[in-house]
């Protein structure tokens, strides 16, 4: 297991962007897929993005391709996300979780790590 610690979160205007880290304990973050998802109110978590270990695979769900990048570095052990464009709908508590493979998934129960989550709060 690794520990996970999210950061970054907050409150914007719509339209106006946030870049979330989060970091990761231990000496083999590379070796990790990692993924954002998030969680509405009164809804299921749902996958944002995902990067490959060494950084050279993204994978995005379709609403927020263009507007979200996912991005790591691994001499930091963090891995990031930019939103921008940000809308009302992207409203949620935000979650980093790690996977060990080699594939991107988007499913949560093939992640085993999760961080606590950091709150993005959009107002219109």
């Amino acid at each position: 297991q690794v520990q996970l610690v999210e950061s970054g979160g907050g409150l914007v205007q719509a339209g106006g962007s946030l870049r979330l880290s989060c970091t990761a304990s231990g000496p083999t973050f590379s070796s990790y897929t990692m993924g954002w998802f998030r969680q509405a109110p009164g809804k299921e978590r749902e996958f944002v993005a995902a990067i490959s270990g060494a950084g050279g695979r993204t994978h995005y769900v379709d609403f927020v391709k263009g507007r979200f990048t996912i991005s790591r570095d691994n001499t930091k052990n963090t891995v990031y996300l930019q939103m921008n464009s940000l809308k009302p709908e992207d409203t949620a508590l935000y979650f980093c979780a790690a996977r060990s493979s080699v594939l991107i998934t988007t499913t949560g129960n093939t992640y085993h790590s999760w961080g606590q989550g950091t709150q993005v709060t959009v107002s219109s």
